[in-house]
């Protein structure tokens, strides 16, 4: 059986956070995986909330180097210091290696554990495991950006009378599994595939297609949300614009995030989008999701 995925939206407001949104940041956890996406300021206080302990942390990905999605990374890091991490913490971003160095440079003594600053550009493969891959997707943004494809490899459930029938059992099992094929005998004759699941996170963004043609199908698309109309001077799609591609492209669940501080509720949101694409919700800080 798969893994379970749970998602929490840690801080879900624009550039100027409010008492009810934060800045944003979203946690991924499967299996022993707690990974960022954005850390905003006050993401380890939102973890504390979440009670989620930042030492769990496995690795950051940064989509842009706005401070409203990075500036919560010099005090997590410092807290990750004094609770005495050991561990090694990779930071994923554009350009990350000029960022992470100069948030290094502030502190006087340095850090007691080794930090990886690891320099994407769109449309490669960055991170891979038995259990998922993630890479990197285009995004329309005033500097360099990405979004992030979150892709769990699919599963093969072996039909166990008829690989008998076929004389596998014990260690072959795991052999076909693994290679796909034993003698003449294909996986796809014994066993039925479940694809992985699959998660988008923009970042901040005009409308990309690249990114719509990654979320094709996907099971949650988590998208720069800030406003009801097209910001082409601040690089930030319309949440109607969103809505209807989402639609097209069967984005089974549609996550708007990053929520502009001039609106005081979700329903005024929800009740432009959602005659659009009914599988829409807006997020809210501390929401979790679970697949």
């Amino acid at each position: 059986m798969p893994e379970p995925i749970e998602i929490t939206l840690l801080g879900t407001g624009s550039a100027i956070p409010t008492p009810k949104r934060s800045h944003s940041s979203v946690l991924f956890h499967t299996g022993r995986e707690y990974m960022l996406f954005d850390c905003g300021e006050g993401t380890q206080v939102q973890l504390q909330k979440a009670g989620i302990s930042p030492l769990k942390i496995t690795r950051i990905f940064i989509t842009h180097w706005h401070a409203d999605h990075f500036a919560g990374l010099l005090p997590l890091i410092e807290t990750l210091h004094l609770e005495k991490r050991t561990e090694p913490l990779e930071i994923y971003g554009p350009d990350a290696s000029r960022f992470v160095d100069a948030i290094l440079e502030l502190s006087y003594w340095g850090v007691g554990f080794d930090i990886k600053a690891k320099n994407v550009k769109a449309g490669e493969k960055i991170f891979s495991n038995e259990q998922f891959e993630i890479s990197t997707v285009k995004t329309k943004h005033s500097v360099p950006s990405v979004g992030y494809c979150f892709k769990e490899k699919d599963h093969w459930h072996i039909d166990i009378k008829k690989a008998l029938k076929r004389g596998l059992s014990g260690q072959k099992l795991s052999e076909i599994k693994e290679k796909g094929k034993i003698r003449n005998i294909l996986l796809k004759s014994v066993a039925k595939m479940t694809p992985g699941r699959k998660i988008l996170y923009s970042g901040d963004t005009l409308i990309s297609m690249d990114l719509f043609k990654a979320a094709k199908n996907a099971d949650i698309l988590i998208h720069d949300g800030t406003g009801l109309k097209n910001m082409e001077r601040k690089s930030h799609a319309s949440a109607k614009d969103v809505a209807r591609l989402s639609k097209k492209y069967k984005v089974k669940k549609l996550i708007l995030t990053h929520l502009s501080k001039k609106y005081k509720t979700n329903n005024e949101i929800l009740k432009v989008v959602k005659p659009i694409y009914k599988n829409t919700v807006v997020a809210y800080d501390l929401m979790k999701v679970k697949l």
